[in-house]
């Protein structure tokens, strides 16, 4: 950074007009729904923003003023907001964040379509080879967010066990949306009866969103100057690796992962990995950690 560089980001700092992120003000009874990028992290806020105000449905044009993204705003405006917040994060473990929503997703579905979105963004180029991106994606190099594993591993392993930490697999909400969304809202103290939870399902699908993407992406400040032809909103479905991943590609994966993965019910497809002994030294945590899942 140049000398002129460093006195701007210095007084945007000193005026918190830099972007939130790692460095966020945080309030104690802020409530934060956290996960790895392409985990079903803004689709989550979706529905919860549909829960609480379902007169008022989610759009990409207002979701930044219901629940914010801390990259994708500034302190002061973050800080400006009503309390109690309800935020977006995708930042690995922060012992700041006391009410957390954490949501994880299979490595192996994550990578595609973190890829897709990649592409979107424009930080790779086409045809970017998939060897090099698992390589990068396992070592931590895509995004400084550090790797899924290690996102995954410090939060889960600090917060396993604390009543303000709701762990929740996309691939569960997927496939009963009203039950997982009416957890959250036990969570969060959100009154909640069946109509309201169908409604807010409703308003937070699949399809909807893609229409409201369409609609919005000149605006939302994730899409605005990003690629046209690749949509945000992706497929919405669990197990697209298993036809889209090479397979030695996908044994990459669960060889860096598959305690966590196994302790998250993903099941491993790689031969031998679940009986390697390596992976039976933190058997007690993850057991926990499963037991929690399913509460």
């Amino acid at each position: 950074m140049t000398i002129i560089q460093k006195l701007v980001a210095g007084t945007k700092w000193l005026l918190g007009a830099d972007r939130g992120g790692r460095n966020v003000w945080v309030f104690p009874d802020d409530t934060f729904i956290v996960s790895y990028p392409r985990s079903g992290n803004t689709w989550t806020r979706f529905l919860i923003a549909n829960l609480v105000s379902p007169d008022d449905p989610a759009t990409f044009a207002n979701i930044e003023r219901k629940i914010p993204e801390i990259e994708a705003n500034t302190r002061r405006q973050l800080a400006a907001l009503p309390r109690p917040r309800i935020l977006k994060s995708h930042e690995y473990f922060d012992p700041r964040y006391k009410r957390v929503v954490y949501i994880v997703r299979d490595p192996r579905d994550v990578i595609l379509s973190y890829y897709s979105f990649q592409l979107k963004k424009r930080f790779i180029e086409d045809g970017y080879p998939m060897d090099r991106y698992v390589s990068r994606f396992i070592a931590g190099e895509l995004d400084t967010y550090a790797s899924w594993g290690d996102h995954v591993a410090t939060w889960l392993v600090s917060r396993h066990s604390s009543p303000d930490f709701l762990l929740l697999r996309y691939e569960d909400i997927l496939a009963v949306p009203q039950r997982q969304l009416a957890r959250i809202a036990s969570f969060l103290g959100i009154e909640s009866d069946p109509a309201r939870l169908d409604r807010a399902v409703a308003l937070s699908s699949a399809d909807r969103m893609r229409g409201l993407e369409k609609k919005d992406e000149g605006i939302y400040i994730v899409t605005r100057k990003t690629r046209k032809d690749i949509p945000f909103v992706g497929t919405a479905v669990s197990g697209a690796w298993k036809s889209s991943l090479p397979e030695h590609l996908a044994a990459q994966i669960e060889s860096a992962w598959a305690p966590i993965m196994k302790s998250l019910g993903y099941e491993l497809a790689a031969p031998g990995l679940s009986d390697d002994l390596r992976y039976r030294a933190s058997e007690q945590v993850w057991a926990a950690l499963a037991g929690k899942l399913k509460a």
